[in-house]
């Protein structure tokens, strides 16, 4: 589907279709994959319908793990229901924000009225208002450009939120950007309460998380300019992208891939360095076969199901040999 504004459409325009979307009489739902940028992006977008619909709630498809994720949403008091407390029937209108409906099988079973997204546009997506980016390093970054059009000032919580949304996602401006990333960030940062983003930050680690790091020591091997690691079973996959971060870190290392299995599915999450080569179009080359990959030029992921593959998940190691033979041909 193309674009539904021209890309010399003004935030202003922008943000008074987006306000005629709902009726007063109407209940907003928002639905999310939690991350920072994610939770700032809905809570903006909560901001911009406040009293101008009966009812707005924020739902999230995956439990939040990571100890910063959590303490983000802790700190900013963040109030996030799981997907499956939700009830269709008192909501008359929906959107997704830092998202788009191929993403996740829960986000196919509705039809969105407002999609705000600066992934690549996919094949699902259709709404009355959607606004997709893909130049953008966050979604943040467009919902900060609403809100000034719209002349709300941020709270330093909504501040807060959506000046790490943009921090993460970008990597602190690791990743490619936009002007307007870089906008929307200095206008942030007078309202932002920077006591709570440096808690936020300091939060990475826990004790658990030093466990699992010993064993991705063990397990690590540097193939030419690639760092690999193979985890096994993992009990939460946001841990892989933990450890991906991590290795990218070794000077030798251009490229992170680090792969686990959890619950019947194989994850594998590459990160990239050197931006010569788009992580999203590799994960697509070397796995999309098997299951779904993509993501942009610096970060990705594949998710394969493990009955989609001949080994079939029994042996561990034949799990990691598969992810390795495929990582060689980068």
């Amino acid at each position: 589907m193309d674009h539904p504004f021209p890309k010399s459409a003004s935030a202003t325009e922008k943000a008074k279709k987006l306000l005629s979307i709902p009726s007063p009489e109407d209940t907003l739902a928002i639905l999310i994959n939690a991350d920072p940028d994610a939770i700032a992006s809905a809570l903006a977008l909560k901001r911009i319908f406040w009293r101008r619909v009966k009812k707005i709630g924020i739902y999230r498809i995956n439990a939040i793990k990571r100890a910063d994720n959590l303490a983000m949403v802790k700190l900013l008091k963040v109030n996030l229901q799981y997907i499956r407390k939700l009830d269709t029937s008192k909501y008359t209108r929906w959107a997704i924000v830092d998202s788009q409906p191929h993403h996740d099988s829960s986000f196919e079973k509705h039809r969105f009225d407002i999609i705000i997204d600066h992934h690549e546009l996919g094949p699902l997506s259709r709404a009355a208002f959607m606004d997709v980016k893909e130049e953008y390093g966050a979604t943040a970054t467009l919902l900060i450009e609403y809100l000034r059009a719209l002349k709300i000032k941020p709270s330093p919580r909504l501040a807060t939120a959506l000046f790490y949304g943009i921090k993460t996602d970008t990597e602190n401006f690791a990743r490619p950007t936009t002007a307007n990333d870089i906008n929307a960030f200095r206008y942030l940062y007078p309202f932002v309460n920077i006591p709570i983003i440096k808690k936020i930050e300091s939060s990475e680690m826990t004790k658990k998380t030093l466990t699992g790091f010993r064993d991705a020591l063990d397990r690590f091997e540097l193939i030419r300019n690639r760092a690999f690691v193979h985890m096994g079973k993992v009990q939460d996959p946001d841990f892989l992208v933990i450890i991906a971060d991590f290795f990218l870190k070794v000077a030798e290392a251009s490229w992170a891939i680090v792969s686990g299995v959890y619950g019947q599915k194989l994850i594998v999450i590459f990160r990239n360095a050197g931006f010569k080569r788009d992580a999203g179009k590799v994960a697509q080359k070397l796995f999309q076969e098997w299951g779904s990959a993509g993501g942009h030029k610096s970060a990705a992921r594949a998710e394969i199901p493990l009955q989609g593959l001949a080994i079939q998940g029994e042996n561990d190691e034949d799990v990691r040999q598969f992810v390795r033979e495929r990582i060689q041909r980068i």
